[in-house]
């Protein structure tokens, strides 16, 4: 597992980490709204001033949080509806955003319709993103990039038997990043290159909805459509410039490159879901069809010398089309022949093929020569089914059971039709059965805790890749009490997988313990706290080559990895005055790693490459607190601050990316 997976883990507890701002759980007033007309109007809007001062490495903040000075509307909710429900152009409007002002992280959704005649819902999104590439490539994977995402739907006769649904779903991605190209050999040097990156997506469709004598049926067609227009090349300063400029031991240069690569697909599809529902039985049928065409062309030049000082012109050119039709098939049936029992089996078929003529064409310009490989077929077949029993004994306890079970299918196919083409024809096929049971059981010991428990264990007679499932079992649990004013709550999970293939063996180990607890005292006083451990130890083999003065095939060494992540969440609100109260937070995710304090030398280079990144003890912390203080029944001040701490013990290659930053926010909240 390398650095950058550690915060991969970082969403999933962020997710019980609240920001200073918006401001959340504080109101003006009952939400009564006022009337106008015809409507009555319930709105809520926070405008403010954001401020965040930072130190260390901007960077890396830049990527985890973001946040900068300026004045935004930090969130706003606004709702009207008809007072009878027989409003003239609509019946209701629900507006809420958050962000607007350029914050990092953008959102507004808005929804309209008219009883019985229409509904249009809006979701927009944009995230600014930003990559410093630092530990994996020295800075050289830079990437600053902005995503946006708009999605609308319209519904005609929501509430009626009969509804016809239209939408529209459009999906960007731009702006500047860096990569990098292996100039002029297999062992050649490794130069960095400006990238303009543009991505885009759209998405048309139109369906309908008909529910009849307790039949469901939904019928869907969409069209998809998908374009890159990225491109490669060196900057303004650097063309014409030997890029790294050269040494005595190493003439190495990139004198001019310039990469074209634009990307063309679009997809066709239908998707239908019949679903019917008896007093002992339902069934659920869904089927879906994308018929996907591709086609791409890369065109890339590079000029410069190589390592033994030669110059090269070097053009490579990739070229291809291809169909990739995917067809999938679910049956999922319900019988329920008695109210204690429940079977239920699903059923699931997929078939994806990706055929067409894709071509790699390598050009040196300077010898006249070129080199050609062709690929033609590839073909992924899928087939699942899973069978769960169900058995209430009683109010206080039921059981349940399954086995799973699923055939994977891997074929693959070059090109026949190059004549003199080493693996011209070639023809491989691969398969594996996934085997698995698993139990569990609810029980309601005494009044208000309730438990749940339940393992899985499984096979694979032939996994894929080394990471694959084989021999795994895993263990979920979970116990809950819960009161009219509080409650605790913890659970247990547990995940081993065990592997071994032709390349090499891998094993991993994961498990979490959680525990939360959650007291409202009053309506104006509560009080949240959450702990929970992550452990994850992985260990596989490695099969590389390296040496000099020629490299060897090295195959006794291991990639291990051991990570201990300790996460803990505490929130507070409290009254201080009948006008005003005070929202006190604290978030701190602690990878305590293998427990090694510092990286100690090896006796070999690979070995000290690979020691460095068995494990990344850091931590990671932001306390913060909000004040709110009601000034009249409809305007609310309120005053927070956010600090953010990020530090790692020992960092990748002893780049260290620790920061501090401290952000606050001071805002006005207007609601009626």
């Amino acid at each position: 597992m390398t650095k950058p997976a550690i915060f991969l883990l970082f969403p999933c507890l962020a997710l019980a980490q609240d920001t200073v701002a918006p401001t959340t759980g504080e109101t003006t007033a009952p939400a009564r709204g006022e009337n106008a007309g015809a409507y009555n109007v319930v709105q809520s809007w926070e405008l403010g001033y954001r401020y965040a001062t930072v130190g260390g490495d901007d960077g890396k903040y830049r990527s985890d949080v973001n946040y900068r000075d300026g004045v935004r509307l930090l969130s706003s909710y606004l709702t009207v509806n008809s007072r009878d429900g027989h409003g003239r152009w609509f019946d209701e409007i629900v507006l809420a955003t958050q962000g607007l002002g350029n914050d990092p992280y953008e959102s507004a959704t808005l929804r309209v319709q008219k009883n019985r005649l229409y509904r249009y819902d809006l979701l927009w999104r944009s995230n600014d993103y930003f990559n410093p590439g630092l530990t994996a490539a020295n800075g050289e994977h830079l990437m600053d990039t902005t995503y946006r995402w708009q999605d609308h739907e319209v519904t005609l006769f929501p509430q009626s038997w009969f509804r016809v649904r239209a939408g529209y779903s459009r999906t960007s991605q731009d702006g500047p990043a860096l990569t990098t190209a292996q100039e002029f050999d297999s062992r050649g040097d490794v130069f960095p290159v400006f990238r303009d990156l543009k991505e885009q997506y759209n998405e048309y469709r139109v369906g309908m909805d008909v529910t009849l004598k307790g039949f469901r049926l939904t019928v869907l067609h969409r069209w998809e459509y998908f374009k890159e227009d990225t491109t490669d090349s060196l900057t303004a300063t650097l063309q014409g410039a030997a890029v790294p400029f050269s040494t005595a031991t190493d003439p190495s240069a990139l004198t001019g490159f310039q990469r074209s690569q634009p990307t063309r697909g679009n997809t066709a599809g239908w998707l239908g879901n019949l679903y019917a529902e008896r007093k002992w039985i339902a069934v659920n049928g869904r089927f879906s069809y994308a018929g996907g065409r591709g086609a791409f062309i890369k065109n890339e030049s590079a000029l410069g010398v190589d390592r033994f000082g030669t110059l090269q012109n070097r053009q490579v050119v990739v070229t291809g089309n291809g169909d990739r039709p995917v067809t999938t098939g679910d049956l999922n049936i319900t019988l329920l022949p008695q109210s204690r029992l429940s079977i239920v089996n699903a059923t699931s078929v997929s078939n994806t093929n990706i055929t067409g003529n894709n071509s790699y064409t390598q050009f040196d310009n300077a010898t006249l020569s070129a080199q050609t490989l062709n690929f033609q077929f590839l073909g992924l077949r899928l087939i699942t089914n899973a069978t769960d029993v169900r058995y209430r004994f009683s109010r206080r306890i039921d059981v349940f059971a399954g086995f799973r079970y699923s055939d994977r299918l891997i074929r693959s196919t070059e090109d026949g039709t190059v004549p003199g083409e080493p693996f011209s024809g070639i023809s491989a096929e691969q398969s594996n059965h996934l085997k698995a049971g698993v139990a569990g059981v609810n029980l309601l010991l005494v009044k208000d805790l309730r438990i749940h428990a339940e393992g899985e264990v499984g096979n694979n007679d032939n996994p894929f890749t080394p990471i694959s499932l084989r021999n795994y079992h895993a263990i979920r649990s979970r116990v809950q009490y819960r009161k009219k004013t509080y409650s605790l709550g913890g659970g247990y999970q547990e995940n081993y997988n065990n592997n071994s293939i032709v390349v090499t063996a891998y094993s991993s180990h994961a498990r979490t313990y959680s525990g939360e607890g959650a007291w409202s005292a009053k309506p104006w006083l509560a009080l949240d706290a959450s702990y929970s451990k992550l452990h994850l130890d992985t260990v596989g083999g490695l099969a590389f080559f390296a040496g000099s003065p020629r490299s060897t095939l090295v195959t006794n060494q291991e990639s291990v990895y051991v990570s201990n992540i300790h996460a803990a969440n505490l929130s507070v609100r409290i009254p201080i005055t009948k006008r005003a109260d005070i929202y006190l937070g604290y978030n701190i995710t602690k990878d305590t790693g293998d427990g090694r304090g510092a990286l100690v030398q090896q006796p070999t280079a690979i070995a000290q490459v690979f020691y460095n990144v068995q494990t990344f003890p850091l931590t990671y912390q932001t306390p913060l607190a909000r004040v709110s203080i009601k000034i009249t029944p409809k305007l609310r001040y309120n005053l927070g601050y956010q600090y953010y701490g990020y530090h790692e013990d020992f960092g990748l290659l002893s780049e260290m990316q620790n920061y501090r930053a401290h952000t606050g926010y001071t805002s006005l909240l207007w609601s009626f």
